[in-house]
């Protein structure tokens, strides 16, 4: 539900947007070929739309902690859903002229979040997925001879984006504790023709939330001449609460020197679907978006977001809704940092109270705000444990109302599953374990009554 306060301003932020438009922009007025719709018809489709709407799982409520599904804060439905009465289009600014200004202003935002310099470059995209393929484009046409070096937690569509860039992809190996080893890059022979060009740094993998150590990488890569990426699309809004003691600080604190970053407002930044950004140090990367479009920028030669974006058209209200949101939450730890650091603390509550129960037992301690666990059995194997992890999912899923939990299950493989889980007989090559997303601030609050639920569950 859109609290109060919120629905109250609705009235006069319509009444005083319709007051500043003219006939021909009005978003009430139908003209030539829009036909009119009947009350009835109307009626009848806004009835099967909801029902239909209603068919969705609780993203809202506490007890669906399953998938990567954060509700945007209802400043941000405000906003978007006033932009789009106008439904300006960023790339260029004739189709969006203010809705582009406010997109620069929030990535001047971002970029001094970063700790990057004002000189940097970036914008929005429509995606997480499109934000790395701009990165991984910019990797190539700075380095076309060198590949792109990944680990193997990686987000999957790297791998796929490269294929597309046709950019060849190495992975780095891990050293004993299960993080990349860039030490092991450096072969026989190795020099800056024989290493990446590009490394892909994860801080916050969609699986297990892991924050790879860039404070470790760093250095490496400077030595050897390897640009560093940093895929910071779940987790880099943590960089907020770097300093409130809930989180290893020194990956964070190395952020600034990362050459691009992908960070995903739609996701812990509490927007719509799609919000996604991409920042790049160097400013003068933008020489590879250089194109012609005589028809597009043509009333001003202030820089069109066009101008530094793969994309065309994109949705000027996701611009806006995000200037909103961050105008009443800053990005620090007196604004956006307190909605982070409940969901932080909410995972280790639910992680220390699944090291004490007898039902259940977590993977590995967070690093951010998801956890896996899986459920106890004496003599277990990796084949009886998935087998129990899918039975807890679907009766989470269909329980009673007030008992309903909705969880996520996640593969491990043989490798990871010897380290996170030993004592479990490897009867197959995997093992499925229940995963846990919170990332609600009302999941703080809920821990206990989570607890009692995964109890019954595994009855």
């Amino acid at each position: 539900m859109i609290p109060d306060r919120y629905l109250k301003r609705l009235p006069d932020l319509l009444a005083g947007l319709q007051s500043r438009l003219d006939d021909n922009r009005s978003p009430t007025t139908h003209t030539g070929a829009v036909p009119d719709v009947s009350e009835q018809q109307l009626q009848k489709s806004a009835n099967e739309l909801l029902e239909r709407l209603s068919r969705h799982y609780p993203f809202h409520q506490p007890g669906y902690a399953g998938q990567m599904l954060k509700p945007p804060h209802p400043a941000a439905w405000l906003a978007y859903t006033l932009a789009m009465t106008i439904n300006p289009n960023n790339h260029a600014l004739d189709g969006g002229p203010e809705a582009s200004y406010m997109e620069k202003e929030v990535i001047r935002k971002l970029v001094s979040f970063a700790g990057f310099p004002d000189k940097s470059i970036g914008h929005l995209t429509s995606s997480g997925t499109i934000a790395n393929l701009e990165a991984l484009w910019v990797a190539r046409e700075l380095h076309p001879d060198r590949p792109v070096a990944i680990s193997s937690r990686a987000h999957y569509t790297h791998r796929r984006m490269a294929q597309l860039l046709r950019l060849p992809v190495i992975e780095i190996p891990d050293d004993e504790d299960g993080m990349p080893d860039l030490s092991k890059l450096n072969g026989p022979g190795a020099g800056s023709k024989n290493l990446p060009g590009t490394i892909v740094v994860t801080a916050g993998t969609t699986g297990l939330g892991i924050v790879e150590p860039l404070h470790r990488m760093t250095a490496w890569a400077r030595q050897n001449d390897v640009r560093i990426h940093v895929d910071a699309a779940y987790g880099g809004f943590f960089h907020a609460i770097r300093n409130s003691g809930s989180i290893d600080p020194e990956p964070w604190d190395t952020l600034s020197q990362a050459d691009s970053l992908v960070i995903d407002p739609h996701k812990h930044g509490l927007q719509p679907y799609g919000c996604g950004s991409v920042l790049f140090r160097d400013p003068e990367v933008g020489r590879f978006y250089k194109h012609d479009s005589p028809y597009t920028y043509f009333t001003t030669d202030d820089l069109h977001l066009g101008e530094i974006s793969i994309e065309c058209s994109r949705a000027g209200a996701a611009a806006v809704a995000l200037w909103f949101t961050l105008e009443l939450l800053p990005l620090n730890a007196d604004g956006l940092g307190r909605i982070l650091s409940a969901c932080r603390n909410a995972a280790l509550e639910l992680y220390e109270a699944l090291q004490e129960s007898s039902l259940y037992r977590p993977v590995l301690k967070p690093d951010l705000d998801i956890v896996a666990f899986v459920p106890v059995e004496n003599g277990g194997t990796y084949r009886s444990v998935s087998r129990q992890t899918d039975r807890i999912l679907k009766r989470g899923m269909s329980a009673p109302q007030d008992e309903r939990l909705h969880l996520s299950t996640l593969q491990l493989d043989k490798q990871q599953a010897e380290r996170f889980l030993p004592g479990l007989e490897p009867d197959q090559d995997y093992i499925r374990v229940l995963r846990s997303v919170l990332m609600k601030p009302e999941h703080l609050g809920f821990i206990p009554e989570m607890m009692t639920r995964l109890e019954r569950l595994a009855e």
